[in-house]
């Protein structure tokens, strides 16, 4: 199982995304937080903006489709997409992520 984290610069956006990617079946759950705060330098200068943070839950082998799919989708040039591994947990909830990312 893998967290995959982006951003969008709107809570509609991120509620997009997340149905996106859902009923793609890219993913078993996205939780949607913000607003956040970001800072970052983008065209040589710095930029203060406010985003939500998408945190989606995903099978391993699922990742690469999932990038691609984001990357197709957002509205950013260049989106965040970060994998983070996930090291343990219920396995109830891994099972089932895994089972909701399998093409029905």
């Amino acid at each position: 199982m893998r967290i995959v984290v982006t951003t969008t610069g709107t809570a509609e956006d991120a509620d997009r995304l997340a149905d996106g990617v859902v009923g793609e079946r890219l993913a078993a759950c996205v939780q949607i937080v913000g607003p956040v705060r970001s800072v970052y330098r983008w065209d040589g200068a710095i930029q203060h903006d406010q985003e939500w943070q998408c945190w989606i839950k995903t099978a391993a082998d699922r990742v690469d489709a999932l990038t691609e799919w984001i990357k197709a989708h957002h509205p950013y040039d260049v989106p965040e997409v970060v994998v983070l591994p996930v090291l343990g947990g219920n396995a109830d909830y891994v099972s089932w992520v895994a089972a909701q990312t399998r093409p029905s």
